[in-house]
Protein backbone atom coordinates (compact mmCIF):
# COMPACT_ATOMS: atom_id res chain seq x y z
CA UNK A 1 0.00 0.00 0.00
CA UNK A 2 1.05 3.41 -0.53
CA UNK A 3 1.94 5.09 2.51
CA UNK A 4 -0.44 8.25 3.69
CA UNK A 5 1.23 12.14 4.13
CA UNK A 6 4.18 11.45 5.91
CA UNK A 7 4.19 14.97 7.55
CA UNK A 8 0.60 14.44 9.25
CA UNK A 9 1.36 10.85 9.71
CA UNK A 10 4.19 11.29 11.78
CA UNK A 11 1.83 13.32 14.52
CA UNK A 12 0.82 11.02 17.07
CA UNK A 13 -2.61 11.68 19.31
CA UNK A 14 -2.31 14.33 21.21
CA UNK A 15 -1.62 14.50 24.52
CA UNK A 16 -5.14 16.14 25.11
CA UNK A 17 -6.67 13.40 23.84
CA UNK A 18 -4.50 11.06 25.69
CA UNK A 19 -5.32 12.42 29.08
CA UNK A 20 -8.88 12.82 28.07
CA UNK A 21 -8.86 8.82 27.64
CA UNK A 22 -7.29 8.18 30.52
CA UNK A 23 -9.60 10.57 32.65
CA UNK A 24 -12.80 8.82 31.41
CA UNK A 25 -11.07 5.10 31.89
CA UNK A 26 -9.77 6.31 35.86
CA UNK A 27 -12.61 8.31 36.27
CA UNK A 28 -10.69 11.00 37.14
CA UNK A 29 -11.53 15.02 37.16
CA UNK A 30 -10.61 16.26 34.16
CA UNK A 31 -9.01 19.56 34.45
CA UNK A 32 -6.29 18.79 31.24
CA UNK A 33 -8.41 19.72 27.92
CA UNK A 34 -9.62 23.13 27.38
CA UNK A 35 -13.13 23.75 27.86
CA UNK A 36 -16.17 25.42 30.22
CA UNK A 37 -18.27 23.23 32.30
CA UNK A 38 -21.19 25.40 31.57
CA UNK A 39 -23.91 25.07 28.91
CA UNK A 40 -23.55 28.78 27.82
CA UNK A 41 -25.66 31.87 28.10
CA UNK A 42 -28.83 31.51 28.16
CA UNK A 43 -30.13 34.13 25.66
CA UNK A 44 -27.67 32.98 22.72
CA UNK A 45 -29.13 29.90 23.73
CA UNK A 46 -32.56 30.83 23.13
CA UNK A 47 -31.30 32.25 20.04
CA UNK A 48 -29.76 29.42 18.26
CA UNK A 49 -33.14 27.09 19.01
CA UNK A 50 -35.29 29.88 17.26
CA UNK A 51 -33.08 30.37 14.14
CA UNK A 52 -33.21 26.62 13.86
CA UNK A 53 -36.96 27.06 12.85
CA UNK A 54 -36.34 29.95 10.55
CA UNK A 55 -35.72 29.18 7.24
CA UNK A 56 -33.18 29.58 5.39
CA UNK A 57 -31.16 26.40 7.36
CA UNK A 58 -29.56 25.36 3.69
CA UNK A 59 -25.93 27.02 2.99
CA UNK A 60 -25.54 30.17 4.03
CA UNK A 61 -23.51 32.20 1.98
CA UNK A 62 -19.83 31.04 2.16
CA UNK A 63 -18.33 34.51 3.45
CA UNK A 64 -21.20 33.96 6.62
CA UNK A 65 -24.40 35.41 7.18
CA UNK A 66 -24.55 39.03 6.90
CA UNK A 67 -25.67 39.80 10.30
CA UNK A 68 -22.51 38.14 11.81
CA UNK A 69 -20.31 39.80 9.53
CA UNK A 70 -21.96 42.87 10.63
CA UNK A 71 -22.32 41.81 14.21
CA UNK A 72 -18.19 41.13 14.19
CA UNK A 73 -17.75 44.63 12.35
CA UNK A 74 -19.49 46.38 15.24
CA UNK A 75 -17.41 44.54 17.85
CA UNK A 76 -14.42 45.82 16.02
CA UNK A 77 -15.55 49.36 16.23
CA UNK A 78 -16.82 48.81 20.05
CA UNK A 79 -13.92 47.21 21.57
CA UNK A 80 -11.18 48.52 19.71
CA UNK A 81 -12.24 51.63 17.43
CA UNK A 82 -11.73 49.56 14.22
CA UNK A 83 -13.11 50.95 10.97
CA UNK A 84 -14.24 47.55 9.42
CA UNK A 85 -16.05 47.06 5.81
CA UNK A 86 -18.01 43.99 7.01
CA UNK A 87 -18.69 43.15 2.95
CA UNK A 88 -15.06 42.89 2.49
CA UNK A 89 -13.36 43.00 5.40
CA UNK A 90 -14.65 40.00 7.03
CA UNK A 91 -15.55 36.29 7.32
CA UNK A 92 -17.25 33.17 9.26
CA UNK A 93 -15.03 30.45 9.70
CA UNK A 94 -15.83 27.34 11.13
CA UNK A 95 -14.25 27.68 14.71
CA UNK A 96 -11.05 29.42 15.01
CA UNK A 97 -8.89 26.71 14.34
CA UNK A 98 -10.38 26.33 10.71
CA UNK A 99 -9.77 30.43 10.35
CA UNK A 100 -5.95 29.62 11.01
CA UNK A 101 -5.75 27.06 8.61
CA UNK A 102 -7.32 28.98 5.88
CA UNK A 103 -4.59 31.73 6.91
CA UNK A 104 -1.86 29.30 6.48
CA UNK A 105 -2.87 27.99 3.44
CA UNK A 106 -3.26 31.20 1.91
CA UNK A 107 -0.51 32.89 2.57
CA UNK A 108 2.26 30.50 3.04
CA UNK A 109 4.30 29.46 0.24
CA UNK A 110 6.81 26.38 0.36
CA UNK A 111 9.88 27.78 1.97
CA UNK A 112 8.59 30.75 3.77
CA UNK A 113 9.38 31.16 7.45
CA UNK A 114 7.17 31.56 10.31
CA UNK A 115 7.68 33.25 13.53
CA UNK A 116 6.01 31.32 16.27
CA UNK A 117 6.06 31.56 20.21
CA UNK A 118 6.10 28.94 22.47
CA UNK A 119 4.56 27.61 24.13
CA UNK A 120 1.92 27.42 21.55
CA UNK A 121 -1.20 26.08 20.69
CA UNK A 122 -0.67 22.32 19.22
CA UNK A 123 -2.21 22.86 15.83
CA UNK A 124 -0.28 25.80 14.56
CA UNK A 125 2.83 23.14 14.05
CA UNK A 126 1.31 20.81 11.44
CA UNK A 127 -0.77 23.25 9.84
CA UNK A 128 2.48 25.90 8.84
CA UNK A 129 4.05 22.73 7.73
CA UNK A 130 1.66 21.28 6.08
CA UNK A 131 0.90 24.64 4.09
CA UNK A 132 5.05 24.23 3.38
CA UNK A 133 5.99 26.66 5.82
CA UNK A 134 9.40 26.28 8.25
CA UNK A 135 9.05 27.37 11.83
CA UNK A 136 10.85 29.87 13.44
CA UNK A 137 10.56 29.39 17.44
CA UNK A 138 11.00 32.21 19.96
CA UNK A 139 10.84 30.48 23.65
CA UNK A 140 8.75 31.86 26.59
CA UNK A 141 10.22 30.57 29.65
CA UNK A 142 7.88 30.29 33.07
CA UNK A 143 7.74 31.58 35.68
CA UNK A 144 7.69 35.11 34.44
CA UNK A 145 7.16 34.61 29.97
CA UNK A 146 9.03 37.49 29.24
CA UNK A 147 9.11 37.92 25.70
CA UNK A 148 13.27 38.27 24.50
CA UNK A 149 13.23 41.14 22.39
CA UNK A 150 16.73 39.92 20.73
CA UNK A 151 15.37 36.42 20.22
CA UNK A 152 12.56 37.67 18.63
CA UNK A 153 14.52 40.08 16.36
CA UNK A 154 17.11 36.90 15.71
CA UNK A 155 13.91 34.79 14.43
CA UNK A 156 12.80 37.42 12.15
CA UNK A 157 14.78 37.37 7.86
CA UNK A 158 13.94 38.32 4.50
CA UNK A 159 11.96 35.23 4.89
CA UNK A 160 9.63 35.84 6.99
CA UNK A 161 6.37 35.68 5.87
CA UNK A 162 4.36 35.89 8.97
CA UNK A 163 4.44 35.62 12.91
CA UNK A 164 1.64 34.11 14.57
CA UNK A 165 0.58 36.35 17.99
CA UNK A 166 -1.98 34.65 20.04
CA UNK A 167 -3.00 36.74 23.20
CA UNK A 168 -4.09 36.37 25.74
CA UNK A 169 -1.62 33.35 24.93
CA UNK A 170 -2.82 29.34 24.93
CA UNK A 171 -1.66 27.94 26.80
CA UNK A 172 1.03 30.66 28.29
CA UNK A 173 -1.95 32.44 29.98
CA UNK A 174 0.07 35.61 28.91
CA UNK A 175 -1.25 39.21 28.04
CA UNK A 176 1.09 40.77 26.16
CA UNK A 177 1.95 44.28 26.71
CA UNK A 178 1.73 47.22 24.12
CA UNK A 179 5.80 47.59 24.15
CA UNK A 180 5.61 43.70 23.58
CA UNK A 181 3.31 44.22 20.69
CA UNK A 182 5.03 47.34 18.90
CA UNK A 183 7.97 45.54 19.05
CA UNK A 184 6.50 42.86 17.18
CA UNK A 185 4.78 45.14 14.76
CA UNK A 186 8.38 46.91 14.20
CA UNK A 187 9.59 43.88 13.20
CA UNK A 188 6.74 43.07 10.90
CA UNK A 189 7.39 46.32 9.09
CA UNK A 190 11.16 46.06 8.87
CA UNK A 191 10.57 42.45 7.50
CA UNK A 192 7.56 42.95 5.40
CA UNK A 193 5.64 40.21 6.99
CA UNK A 194 2.05 39.98 8.24
CA UNK A 195 0.89 38.91 11.48
CA UNK A 196 -1.90 36.16 12.08
CA UNK A 197 -3.16 37.14 15.82
CA UNK A 198 -5.08 34.71 17.16
CA UNK A 199 -7.19 36.75 19.71
CA UNK A 200 -9.66 33.55 20.77
CA UNK A 201 -9.34 34.83 24.61
CA UNK A 202 -9.69 38.65 23.35
CA UNK A 203 -12.28 38.66 26.54
CA UNK A 204 -10.26 36.75 29.15
CA UNK A 205 -7.81 39.24 30.19
CA UNK A 206 -7.43 39.49 34.42
CA UNK A 207 -6.62 41.91 36.71
CA UNK A 208 -7.34 45.00 34.81
CA UNK A 209 -4.87 43.83 32.19
CA UNK A 210 -6.07 45.41 28.42
CA UNK A 211 -5.93 43.42 25.85
CA UNK A 212 -4.36 45.29 22.85
CA UNK A 213 -5.49 44.16 19.13
CA UNK A 214 -2.29 44.41 16.71
CA UNK A 215 -4.66 45.60 14.50
CA UNK A 216 -4.70 48.85 15.99
CA UNK A 217 -1.27 49.79 15.98
CA UNK A 218 0.41 52.29 14.03
CA UNK A 219 1.00 50.80 10.53
CA UNK A 220 -0.68 47.12 11.02
CA UNK A 221 -4.13 47.90 10.00
CA UNK A 222 -2.95 46.10 6.43
CA UNK A 223 -0.80 43.61 8.10
CA UNK A 224 -2.96 41.87 10.48
CA UNK A 225 -5.79 39.48 10.31
CA UNK A 226 -7.88 39.31 13.68
CA UNK A 227 -9.09 36.29 14.46
CA UNK A 228 -12.16 35.75 17.17
CA UNK A 229 -13.68 32.92 18.73
CA UNK A 230 -17.30 32.49 20.38
CA UNK A 231 -16.46 29.11 21.59
CA UNK A 232 -14.52 31.29 24.19
CA UNK A 233 -16.31 34.87 24.15
CA UNK A 234 -19.84 32.59 24.81
CA UNK A 235 -18.23 29.42 26.93
CA UNK A 236 -19.75 27.33 23.58
CA UNK A 237 -16.48 25.68 22.68
CA UNK A 238 -18.75 22.56 20.36
CA UNK A 239 -20.49 24.94 18.46
CA UNK A 240 -17.28 25.99 15.98
CA UNK A 241 -17.88 29.38 15.10
CA UNK A 242 -15.03 31.68 14.43
CA UNK A 243 -14.82 34.67 12.78
CA UNK A 244 -11.59 36.65 10.71
CA UNK A 245 -11.10 40.53 10.24
CA UNK A 246 -8.74 41.13 7.73
CA UNK A 247 -8.11 44.21 4.80
CA UNK A 248 -9.27 43.34 1.87
CA UNK A 249 -6.36 42.00 -0.23
CA UNK A 250 -5.59 39.47 2.35
CA UNK A 251 -9.02 37.86 3.45
CA UNK A 252 -9.49 37.33 -0.70
CA UNK A 253 -6.93 34.21 -0.70
CA UNK A 254 -8.23 33.08 3.16
CA UNK A 255 -11.40 33.70 1.75
CA UNK A 256 -10.32 31.15 -1.05
CA UNK A 257 -8.98 28.64 0.99
CA UNK A 258 -11.76 28.46 3.32
CA UNK A 259 -13.85 27.39 0.61
CA UNK A 260 -11.98 24.76 0.36
CA UNK A 261 -12.28 23.72 3.82
CA UNK A 262 -15.90 23.66 5.05
CA UNK A 263 -17.38 26.15 2.99
CA UNK A 264 -19.57 27.49 5.60
CA UNK A 265 -21.02 27.28 9.05
CA UNK A 266 -24.10 26.48 10.73
CA UNK A 267 -26.59 29.57 9.96
CA UNK A 268 -28.62 29.55 13.09
CA UNK A 269 -25.32 29.35 15.10
CA UNK A 270 -23.88 31.89 13.37
CA UNK A 271 -27.03 34.28 13.87
CA UNK A 272 -27.40 33.57 17.42
CA UNK A 273 -23.43 34.59 17.57
CA UNK A 274 -24.29 37.69 15.92
CA UNK A 275 -26.50 38.03 18.98
CA UNK A 276 -24.50 37.46 21.50
CA UNK A 277 -21.98 40.13 20.23
CA UNK A 278 -24.59 42.64 20.72
CA UNK A 279 -24.74 41.81 24.31
CA UNK A 280 -24.08 44.95 26.87
CA UNK A 281 -20.99 45.18 29.09
CA UNK A 282 -22.25 43.26 31.80
CA UNK A 283 -21.74 39.96 29.83
CA UNK A 284 -18.20 40.58 28.65
CA UNK A 285 -17.36 42.08 31.98
CA UNK A 286 -19.21 39.35 34.12
CA UNK A 287 -17.47 36.73 31.87
CA UNK A 288 -14.23 38.01 32.54
CA UNK A 289 -15.07 38.69 36.58
CA UNK A 290 -16.20 35.01 36.58
CA UNK A 291 -13.10 33.43 34.88
CA UNK A 292 -11.23 35.39 36.99
CA UNK A 293 -12.47 34.30 40.03
CA UNK A 294 -12.32 30.33 39.13
CA UNK A 295 -8.50 31.15 38.67
CA UNK A 296 -8.37 32.56 42.12
CA UNK A 297 -10.34 29.33 43.51
CA UNK A 298 -7.71 26.93 41.88
CA UNK A 299 -4.25 29.43 43.09
CA UNK A 300 -5.64 29.37 46.23
CA UNK A 301 -6.59 25.61 46.79
CA UNK A 302 -3.13 24.13 45.38
CA UNK A 303 -1.10 27.00 47.38
CA UNK A 304 -2.84 25.79 50.39
CA UNK A 305 -1.76 22.29 49.69
CA UNK A 306 1.52 23.17 48.26
CA UNK A 307 1.23 23.47 45.12
CA UNK A 308 3.27 26.72 43.48
CA UNK A 309 1.07 28.53 40.42
CA UNK A 310 2.48 30.37 37.70
CA UNK A 311 0.34 33.95 37.98
CA UNK A 312 -2.29 33.62 35.29
CA UNK A 313 -2.41 36.79 33.21
CA UNK A 314 -5.66 35.43 30.78
CA UNK A 315 -7.33 32.72 29.10
CA UNK A 316 -8.32 30.20 31.57
CA UNK A 317 -5.47 28.23 31.53
CA UNK A 318 -3.16 27.56 34.98
CA UNK A 319 0.58 26.51 34.62
CA UNK A 320 1.60 24.54 38.15
CA UNK A 321 5.56 24.53 39.07
CA UNK A 322 5.93 20.39 40.52
CA UNK A 323 9.00 20.47 40.85
CA UNK A 324 9.35 18.99 44.51
CA UNK A 325 6.89 16.07 43.53
CA UNK A 326 8.75 14.53 40.76
CA UNK A 327 10.09 11.21 41.20
CA UNK A 328 14.22 10.66 40.12
CA UNK A 329 14.23 10.75 36.24
CA UNK A 330 10.59 11.58 35.81
CA UNK A 331 9.07 14.00 33.35
CA UNK A 332 5.69 16.40 33.29
CA UNK A 333 4.30 13.66 31.32
CA UNK A 334 5.20 10.87 33.31
CA UNK A 335 3.82 13.08 36.45
CA UNK A 336 0.44 13.71 34.67
CA UNK A 337 0.11 10.44 34.06
CA UNK A 338 0.72 9.51 37.61
CA UNK A 339 -2.10 11.83 38.46
CA UNK A 340 -4.92 10.67 36.55
CA UNK A 341 -3.89 6.79 37.32
CA UNK A 342 -3.58 6.97 40.98
CA UNK A 343 -4.98 10.26 41.96
CA UNK A 344 -7.62 10.73 39.66
CA UNK A 345 -7.08 14.32 38.47
CA UNK A 346 -6.15 14.76 34.66
CA UNK A 347 -3.66 17.14 33.86
CA UNK A 348 -1.46 18.16 30.97
CA UNK A 349 2.43 18.47 30.60
CA UNK A 350 3.68 21.70 29.39
CA UNK A 351 6.31 20.36 27.28
CA UNK A 352 3.93 19.10 24.88
CA UNK A 353 3.82 22.63 24.20
CA UNK A 354 7.05 23.09 22.92
CA UNK A 355 8.36 22.33 19.05
CA UNK A 356 11.18 20.35 21.01
CA UNK A 357 9.80 18.80 24.08
CA UNK A 358 12.99 17.13 25.36
CA UNK A 359 14.51 20.93 25.77
CA UNK A 360 11.08 22.13 27.24
CA UNK A 361 10.73 23.05 30.66
CA UNK A 362 9.87 19.78 32.37
CA UNK A 363 8.70 20.69 35.63
CA UNK A 364 5.37 22.65 34.84
CA UNK A 365 1.67 20.83 34.56
CA UNK A 366 -1.32 22.69 33.18
CA UNK A 367 -5.05 22.92 34.68
CA UNK A 368 -7.92 24.69 33.20
CA UNK A 369 -9.80 26.09 35.77
CA UNK A 370 -13.14 26.66 33.31
CA UNK A 371 -14.83 24.95 35.95
CA UNK A 372 -17.81 24.57 38.21
CA UNK A 373 -16.67 25.52 41.80
CA UNK A 374 -17.15 21.69 42.87
CA UNK A 375 -15.14 20.35 40.32
CA UNK A 376 -12.43 22.70 41.12
CA UNK A 377 -12.72 21.94 45.05
CA UNK A 378 -13.10 18.24 44.27
CA UNK A 379 -9.55 18.44 42.49
CA UNK A 380 -8.00 20.11 45.52
CA UNK A 381 -9.51 17.61 47.62
CA UNK A 382 -7.84 14.53 45.70
CA UNK A 383 -4.29 15.99 45.10
CA UNK A 384 -3.86 17.00 48.71
CA UNK A 385 -4.83 13.75 49.91
CA UNK A 386 -2.81 12.05 47.06
CA UNK A 387 0.01 14.44 47.73
CA UNK A 388 0.16 13.64 51.23
CA UNK A 389 0.07 9.84 51.07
Amino acid sequence: MKPANSLLSSYGTTVFEVMSRLAIEHKAINLGQGFPDDRGPDPVLEQAAQALYSPPNQYPPMMGVPELRQAVAAHNKRFYGLEVDWQKEVMVSTGATEGLAACFLALIEPGDEVVVIEPLYDCYLPMIRRAGGIPRPVRLTPPEWGLNLDELEAAFSERTKLIVVNDPQNPASKVYTRAELEAIADLCRKFDAYAVCDEAYEHLAFDGREHVSMMTLPGMRDRCVRIGSAGKTFSLTGWKVGYLTAPETLLGPISKAHQFLVFTTAPNLQRAVAFGLGQPDDYFDGLRADMQARRDRLTAGLTSIGLAPVTCQGTYFLFVDVDRYLKDGETDEGFCRRLVTECGVAAVPVSAFYLDPLSAPRNYIRFCFAKQDAVLDGAVERLDAYLKA
